[in-house]
């Protein structure tokens, strides 16, 4: 098996860990880490019986120190991080004036710094953002990625006294001031998905997998820890969003918006769409024919008889579930239609699992007190 095409040089050096055997190196965002070691599906049932560690050095770590941070940063983004206490996880967005996603951010506090973990290439210019946004307050922001490298493990945990800064991930758990367009957490399939970052000192990242493997942990790729990913509906800014993204077609005001905090950049069309209009796309899971043995790339155009109805963002072969994908359509795409999926070779025939309805409205809509105005059924920018 050949090295998957690299176009996007990573944002770090490549991981020393490509010179295991058998490594096959990743591309697009997870350049410059390993796709797998040899043996995917050994590595994913591995990762989901909790005893596996997955490279992801690749990420950006962005710290933010100073007294101001978290007050600062809850006047900016669409979490609230007023209270945030240390070692409890949480995660935010970056959002343009219209709503849309610019960046995404796994965020944990150990009491002295306020810690961001995101997509190695959007590291710089967060870092670059915040501090244009830091006026006289005081913080200090610092592109930590050359210092601190990010491990991937199954455990549904926080830090603990005497561990390393760590990021549990809160998904698909609809967090206080949040909301959902998709089902209720316990019967989302990302509740059985435990997951967690863990940062190491960029130096000690070959010595840190070494003591997970003494205690029985094996090393997987990111075949392994996108296909949990992908199979708990669980977006992502690197595959996830593009220019148009609105974290309400990707159920995102689960995890990452606090729909009661002040006002922040963004915050009034996250309030429109969500008060009163719908978002014009859809997130979906498609279930991919995998009698041909082929299999989309990011972006390729999803399709409804002879018209596009939306892209791939993210493809995955599941160990179980076979060939599987996330993609975002159009919400008015009958939610029981079969889709088609342009592959190199061929289209391929794709079922939809439903993740944000059709109807487009999370649980806790206000119940409007007149009709709704013609025209107020699409975000303002799109």
């Amino acid at each position: 098996m050949t090295d998957a095409p690299d176009p996007t040089p990573p944002p770090v050096a490549p991981s020393p860990l490509l010179s295991r055997h058998g490594a096959v190196r990743g591309s697009g965002p997870d350049a410059g880490v390993a796709w797998h070691y040899g043996d995917p599906t050994a590595e994913q049932r591995a990762l989901r019986a909790g005893g596996a560690v997955v490279d992801l050095s690749h990420y950006g770590v962005v710290r933010v120190a100073g007294p101001d941070r978290l007050t600062w940063l809850n006047s900016i983004t669409s979490q609230d991080l007023t209270t945030l206490a240390p070692a409890t996880s949480t995660e935010l967005l970056v959002l343009s004036p219209q709503g849309h996603i610019e960046h995404a951010a796994g965020v944990v506090d150990d009491g002295a710094a306020t810690w961001l973990i995101t997509e190695g290439d959007h590291a710089p210019t967060l870092t670059a953002w915040l501090d244009k946004m830091k006026f006289s307050l005081r913080v200090e922001i610092t592109d930590a990625t050359a210092d601190w490298a990010v491990l991937g493990e199954p455990v549904d945990a926080e830090g603990g006294p005497g561990e390393p800064v760590t990021w549990r991930d809160p998904w698909p758990r609809t967090l206080p001031g949040g909301t959902r367009y998709g089902p209720d957490d316990a019967e989302h399939p990302g509740a059985d998905r435990p997951w967690r970052l863990v940062l190491v000192p960029r130096s000690g990242l070959e010595a840190a997998v070494v003591e997970r493997e003494a205690a029985g942990w094996r090393l997987a790729g990111t075949w392994a820890s996108e296909a949990a990913r992908v199979e708990a509906w669980r977006p992502r800014l690197g595959f996830d969003v593009d220019h148009r993204s609105i974290p309400h077609e990707l159920d995102w005001l689960r995890t990452a918006v606090h729909m009661h905090k002040g006002c922040y950049r963004g915050q009034e069309s996250v309030a429109r769409v969500h008060n009163m209009g719908r978002p014009p796309r859809r997130l979906v899971m498609l279930h991919l024919d995998g009698s041909g043995h082929l299999l989309p790339l990011p972006g390729a155009e999803v399709s409804a008889g002879e018209r596009v109805v939306g892209a791939v963002t993210s493809v995955a072969r599941h160990h179980e579930m076979g060939p599987i994908a996330l993609a975002v359509i159009k919400r008015s795409v009958p939610e029981d239609l079969d889709l088609q999926v342009a592959c190199e070779g061929g289209a391929v025939a794709a079922g939809q699992e439903v993740i944000v309805a059709g109807e487009g409205v999370s649980v806790d809509r206000p119940t409007p007190r007149g009709p709704v105005a013609r025209g107020l059924g699409h975000h303002p920018s799109l």
